[in-house]
This record gives structure tokens, C-alpha cells and sequence, in this order.
């Protein structure tokens, strides 16, 4: 082994963590060059995904908002229901955390001189703070509105599923965001769960327009990605 092969793997140790990094050595039988190879293409496939989930939460959010502008019959409402819905005794137990989550924004804004407008808060808020719409003690609140931002669902489809969905989907996004292993199923090397994902996040689109999926459509590049995984 030469000096400069033994530093790359020394400072891959270092600065990414061995188990991190032996997971996929023995997702390969310790073949260190697969390794490295399938390391850099999970690392493309969480590339590959960025596109999608951040125009799905762009979406979500803006669906959300248009339909409780309507009906609170106000485009300000995240502003104003900080004092109405938000502030409801029962949401004590949750620490108030949508009041809280556009207070803190708020803040923020007024730290920087920045103007407080309804559109620098909603753009501000996190993945976490729309899916709370979808919890019961949100939802129940504001007359279950949030389920109406998916016209085309099958009957079958509710709150309850509709929350499981967008949270696994939540859940994936902070593993993409935090370099986390999407290719493997346990010890194997399997891009199934990151299928799965996908097909939730456009089974949901669909069930809020389905006019939007060519647009998906053109920016998703998940699948040649898996391919090259699978062919590693």
C-alpha cells in the first residue's frame, strides 16, 4: 500500500467515520474499490433527490397556504392566527408549536431590520411545521381543511395516512440532508425504500395536481442513479 492510498482512507476515517464507511465496505465483501464507488454514488443519489423534495415542500406549503387563506378569508392569516386558532388552550400540551415556530421567525426578521410579511414567514417555516397541519390536534381546529389541498385522493386516503406518508417522506429528507446511507435495506445493498419514497412523493402530487407531474417528471434523475447503484 502506498503513502498516498493509506492517507485517503485515513482521512476518510477521520472526517466521515469509520462505521459510517464500513457499512458499505461490507455492503461490497470488504472490496474497498466498490466501496468507494458505491459510497460516491449514494452520495448522487441524495444529490438526485434535492430537486424533488424541495419543489414537493414548495408545493405542499403553497397548497396549505392558498387553502387557509381561504378559509380564514385572509392572505394574512399566518400572521393573525397566532391570536386565534394557534393560541387555543388544547394546544398547550404541544407547546403552541405553530405559534411558536412564526414567532420565532418574527424575531429573526426583526433582529435583521427585515419587514414582517406573511410571505417571508410562510417561506421561512420548515417541512416539520406543515405536517403539523395534519395532526389531529391542528387539524380538528381549522375544520380539516389541510385534506382538501388533495382534491384527486382515493376515498380511501385520510388524515391519518396522508400524515404517514408526508412524515416518511420528512423523515427521508433529513436522511438526504444529513449524508445518511439511502441504498441499503438492513446489510444489502437495496434502493427500494429510496423507491418507495419517490412513488409516495408523486402519488401525493398527483393527488394535488396532476398536472404537475411532467414537470417532476423533467427534474427527476433518481432512477438512472439507482441503476448505477444496482450495477456496482
Amino acid at each position: 500500500m502506498d503513502i498516498a492510498t493509506f492517507m485517503k482512507k485515513d482521512l476518510r476515517y477521520k472526517y466521515f467515520s469509520r462505521p459510517r464507511y464500513n457499512k458499505f465496505l461490507a455492503a461490497t465483501g470488504n472490496d474497498n474499490s466498490r466501496a468507494k464507488r458505491l459510497y460516491n454514488a449514494n452520495i448522487r443519489l441524495a444529490q438526485a433527490f434535492h430537486p424533488i423534495l424541495s419543489q414537493f415542500e414548495v408545493i405542499l406549503r403553497n397548497s396549505i397556504n392558498l387553502k387557509l387563506s381561504a378559509y380564514f378569508a385572509d392572505p394574512d392569516w399566518i400572521i393573525n392566527q397566532k391570536n386565534g386558532f394557534m393560541h387555543h388552550a388544547s394546544l398547550r400540551r404541544s407547546r403552541y408549536f405553530l405559534r411558536t415556530s412564526i414567532q420565532r421567525t418574527e424575531n429573526s426578521l426583526t433582529l435583521r431590520h427585515v419587514p414582517i410579511t406573511s410571505g417571508k414567514i410562510i417561506s421561512d417555516q420548515t417541512f416539520g411545521f406543515w405536517l403539523a397541519f395534519f395532526l389531529s390536534h391542528h387539524y380538528s381546529l381549522i375544520g380539516g381543511e389541510p385534506i382538501h389541498i388533495f382534491p384527486h385522493k382515493p376515498a380511501i386516503e385520510d388524515r391519518a395516512s396522508i400524515y404517514s406518508k408526508l412524515d416518511d417522506i420528512r423523515n427521508f429528507r433529513n436522511r438526504v440532508n444529513h449524508c445518511e446511507p439511502i441504498c441499503f435495506l438492513g446489510h444489502n445493498v437495496d434502493c427500494s425504500e429510496a423507491l418507495d419514497i419517490r412513488q409516495k412523493l408523486y402519488d401525493l402530487l398527483s393527488w394535488i395536481e396532476p398536472e404537475i407531474i411532467p414537470f417532476f417528471q423533467e427534474i427527476d434523475n433518481v432512477q438512472n442513479k439507482v441503476n448505477k447503484i444496482l450495477a456496482i
